[in-house]
């Protein structure tokens, strides 16, 4: 059981590690385009140190929410604060929304009169940007649990949607280069904003999931009735509820009818092993009832 745990912790570790070189990479890069900005008297700099701060932002605010959820459980706060982690994830899904809706509205701007822009500037100030936000993408990835962790997602998110910003930049940079089509800045920054809208949009969609406590994505919970049901002298299972308490952190609870002739510390025992066997739930609250046993019913 123990084991889980430091597997649990293992992860927590590297998505802290990850997060802390890739807000020391954005907030480098964030100060060096600022600086150049001013000397060199470039807007794109100072706007592309604009659109920095608010990674670096995202970035601090999930390091701030695992450090956050490493507080211990009190009287008053049960299930400790785990549950910050996705707060955060929330947060951070809703600012990539208004983001890419900034973005569209100045696209929108743009669309029908163009202005002229610096395009080889532009290319070498994406390029840059394009370099820090993959170094900071790499170092989640390598260190941290991006394709399960929500709050390591939501800030990795942030640095991918920048990096695609950098990406549509250079792409748009080149062709202004060449054919001084400035339209299209607009076109490419829209559909980099889409792309940045589908991913905000998978992250908020599981965060409420979870703030709902909605059954995990992994588990079936008719899997786990019938896994129960399997077991010998079991009757029944009901008030069965599945749930999350930050990501790769999963609860359970029910009620389990027996025969009244049966072990119930046996039957219980079986319980828990299959639900941490079959379904990696270790925290499992089970209740055991034989004929004798009733109480209102409950409402969910």
């Amino acid at each position: 059981m123990g084991g889980h745990h430091h597997h649990f912790d293992g992860n927590r570790d590297g998505n802290k590690k990850g997060l802390m070189i890739a807000l020391f990479i954005t907030a480098g890069i964030m100060v060096l385009e600022f600086v150049g900005g001013l000397v060199t008297n470039s807007l794109a700099l100072l706007s592309d140190s604009g659109h920095m701060l608010s990674d670096a932002s995202a970035l601090a605010l999930s390091l701030v929410a695992f450090w956050f959820a490493a507080r211990p459980a009190s009287p008053n706060k049960t299930y400790g604060f785990y549950r910050f982690e996705i707060l955060a994830a929330l947060f951070n899904g809703v600012t990539l929304f208004v983001i890419a809706g900034f973005i569209m509205w100045e696209a929108y701007r743009r669309f029908f009169a163009p202005p002229e822009v610096s395009s080889l500037s532009m290319l070498l100030i994406a390029s840059v940007g394009l370099v820090a936000n993959l170094l900071s993408a790499l170092a989640l990835m390598r260190k941290g649990d991006v394709k399960n962790n929500l709050n390591l997602r939501s800030a990795y998110l942030h640095v991918l949607g920048d990096a695609l910003g950098s990406v549509g930049a250079i792409v748009a940079g080149i062709v202004m280069l060449l054919f001084g089509w400035y339209v299209a800045d607009p076109i490419i920054s829209v559909l980099v904003s889409l792309l940045i809208l589908r991913s905000a949009w998978s992250v908020i969609k599981h965060t409420v999931h979870i703030l709902m406590e909605g059954t995990p994505a992994t588990i079936d919970q008719s899997a786990v009735k019938s896994a129960l049901t399997g077991i010998r002298d079991v009757l029944d299972v009901h008030d069965l509820h599945i749930w999350t308490i930050t990501s790769g952190l999963d609860s359970l609870s029910c009620h389990l009818l027996v025969r009244d002739e049966a072990d119930q510390q046996s039957v219980l025992q079986q319980a828990i092993r299959t639900i941490e066997e079959k379904f990696k739930i270790q925290h499992a609250t089970i209740q055991i009832e034989t004929s004798e046993i009733r109480h209102t019913e409950l409402k969910v």
